[in-house]
């Protein structure tokens, strides 16, 4: 199969365009804050090809986030990417699709992050998790950027319910889930960045050793003068009891490393050496 490396090969920006007003309608109403989820996003070719071309955690361009709040991959570096998933990327960022995503939202003047501040390529494996939290809400370099949307586009050839993984939106109060989203392969969801729009997929998976679950999330911003800033603010769920206490210490180390990064410009790998050596407790699950 050759490979796709023209932006207006990959992403379907036809299906997209004809499903803009029922996107918005259901983004709207959509609980416990406003999203969507859109199936079929890239060509079927794209889909394939950035499936085979999604690269291995252990090429070199992987950071490592295993603390309390997390076990994952991520790789924020196009350039080690395949020409799909880089074509792919840059229609993620492309004046045509920030114009579909103002539509949807209602949102102007979008600014896309080419930098992939806390986006770009992410996996996880069995064991994997994210606990609930709400993401930090401005830009750690540009420092007047607000965040305020977010694209996540799952890239998994196959995946059974039965492993767990799927994303859940909880309520402001995070007394309950309201929606759970199942990361199946070429869908995209949208949803909106604010201090209270809390997510993750906190249960460890249980997929197969050989399966990760992969994404891409792309991240859209506002410009202010002297916007929100605030670090990734994790939280415990109803019910996780004693666990409340490391997610509670893990949270307020990475606020400190956070106010870190943003003034020293420190990169995302000694963001996980930093948090992975002064974690206490540690889920268990398989590491790879």
């Amino acid at each position: 199969m050759t490979s796709t490396g023209s932006e207006a090969d990959v992403l379907d920006f036809g299906a997209l365009e004809r499903a803009t007003e029922t996107l918005r309608s259901e983004y709207e109403t959509a609980t416990p804050f406003p999203h969507v989820v859109f199936d079929g996003a890239l060509t079927q070719h794209a889909f394939e090809q950035a499936c085979t071309e999604f690269p291995p955690v252990d090429n070199g361009a992987w950071t490592s986030y295993t603390h309390v709040n997390e076990r994952k991959y991520g790789n924020t570096d196009p350039n080690s990417w395949g020409p799909t998933l880089h074509a792919i990327a840059r229609a993620l960022t492309s004046a045509r699709f920030l114009a579909l995503v103002e539509q949807i939202t209602g949102e102007s003047a979008l600014l896309a992050d080419w930098s992939m501040d806390g986006g770009g390529l992410h996996q996880s494996f069995s064991g994997g998790f994210l606990n609930l939290h709400a993401d930090f809400t401005a830009h750690h370099t540009n420092s007047n950027w607000r965040r305020r949307i977010n694209a996540l586009l799952y890239l998994n050839e196959t995946w059974e319910s039965t492993w767990g993984g799927d994303l859940e939106l909880w309520d402001a109060d995070r007394t309950r889930c309201e929606a759970s989203i199942a990361p199946i392969g070429n869908r995209l969801v949208l949803f909106e960045t604010t201090e209270s729009s809390y997510h993750g997929h906190p249960e460890p998976m249980k997929c197969p050793d050989h399966v990760g679950r992969k994404s891409m999330a792309l991240y859209y911003f506002l410009e202010q003068d002297r916007p929100l800033t605030r670090s990734t603010d994790y939280r415990a769920r109803p019910g996780d009891g004693v666990k409340a206490v490391p997610i509670y210490l893990d949270r307020q180390m990475l606020r400190g490393y956070d106010i870190a990064k943003r003034r020293l410009h420190l990169p995302d790998d000694i963001a996980s050496r930093v948090l992975t050596r002064l974690s206490r407790s540690r889920p268990r699950g398989r590491e790879r």
